[in-house]
């Protein structure tokens, strides 16, 4: 990913939209581009057209690009994962780079969490994020929280200015964004908290 351009701390979910830069699901004849880009942009990336062919067909939805003027700008893909493949996550039992199909959630499946795949960006693309979280604030994924692996200085620090920060888990340098829905005052009995109820406030 190239240099993030949010330098101060900010929550992901509260971002604000850009009029500017246009966020949208990928076309099929964009995945060569796509490809192409995340393997110069995010280090350690090796991807090719049919790998991300096979993830976009199961979801369309899961491969976001950033684009401004007509002029494609990158894009960021997610895996949504079922309650299986947060496990996997978790207990690094899952290959991040060719996910096992059975830990990712059907379109009609419940979402238990969201891997930020990839992410790679030039010039002002950084600046659709807050498109990005609106689109994950729908129904369907409004409840899962977020997970990213940083590659670099720079994707680390553009997960600390989004609000991700470092969990335990036995997968090496797993980073957590809890949605502001899920997170629960510790004086406050978790029973009387409602994430729907915060999620369709957030509409």
């Amino acid at each position: 990913m190239e240099r993030a351009t949010l330098a101060a701390r900010h929550d992901f979910d509260l971002l604000p939209r850009s009029t500017e830069i246009d966020v949208q699901s990928a076309q099929i004849s964009e995945l060569s581009v796509l490809a192409d880009m995340a393997n110069r942009l995010v280090p350690g990336v090796r991807i090719t057209e049919p790998d991300l062919e096979r993830y976009f067909t199961l979801d369309p939805e899961s491969i976001l690009t950033f684009s401004r003027r007509q002029k494609l700008l990158g894009a960021v893909a997610f895996l949504y994962l079922n309650s299986q493949g947060h496990d996997a996550l978790i207990l690094d039992e899952m290959n991040l780079t060719h996910p096992d199909f059975r830990f990712l959630a059907g379109r009609s499946d419940e979402v238990s969490a969201i891997y930020v795949w990839a992410i790679a960006g030039q010039g002002r693309a950084m600046a659709g994020l807050g498109n990005v979280s609106k689109h994950l604030s729908e129904p369907r994924l409004a409840s899962a929280d977020l997970y990213a692996q940083p590659s670099s200085a720079d994707g680390r620090n553009l997960m600390i200015a989004l609000g991700f920060e470092p969990i335990p888990s036995y997968q090496q340098e797993l980073w957590r964004y809890e949605r502001p829905w899920n997170r629960v005052p510790s004086r406050m009995p978790a029973s009387i908290v409602s994430a729907r109820s915060f999620a369709d406030a957030w509409h």
